[in-house]
This record gives structure tokens, C-alpha cells and sequence, in this order.
């Protein structure tokens, strides 16, 4: 399993429309509308990169009201 946070910018008063279109994703594990240079982050879960390209491509992308995002895959500290 591979987890990845999501950082998203959406067009000015379009928040809880894209929230909406996110929420009920099976790999969407956690969805927040945060204060700063970004509207939302949710947290990911997928098996592998290619899922996260296909969630990307077919599910992000396609949702005019975002206009920017930025992929942070999660790693662990190796202790």
C-alpha cells in the first residue's frame, strides 16, 4: 500500500463543490479544507504508482474547479 497527500488549490468559492466530488473516492482515506496557500489536502491510499496516475489523470484532472496540485508521496524513516 502506498499513501500519498494531495495539496489542492481550487478556483475562489468552488471549495465544498470539489470536497464533494472527493469525499466518497474509495482511495480518498481523509479530506480537510485547510487555511493558507491551499484550499484542501486529503490523504490517499493506493496500491501502487500506477493507480495514483490513473487517480490523478481520471479522477483529478477532470474536475475543472481545481486549479492546482501538488503530490506528496509519504515515505517512513527507516529507525
Amino acid at each position: 500500500m502506498m499513501e500519498a497527500f494531495v495539496l489542492i488549490i481550487v478556483k475562489p468559492g468552488n471549495e465544498e463543490k470539489v470536497y464533494n466530488k472527493l469525499k466518497d473516492k474509495p482511495m480518498v482515506k481523509e479530506i480537510y479544507r485547510v487555511y493558507g496557500e491551499y484550499d484542501i489536502i486529503m490523504r490517499v491510499e493506493v496500491s501502487n504508482i500506477a493507480e495514483l496516475d490513473k487517480f490523478n489523470d481520471e479522477i483529478l484532472r477532470k474536475i475543472g474547479d481545481i486549479e492546482m496540485t501538488e503530490t506528496l508521496i509519504a515515505s517512513s524513516y527507516r529507525v
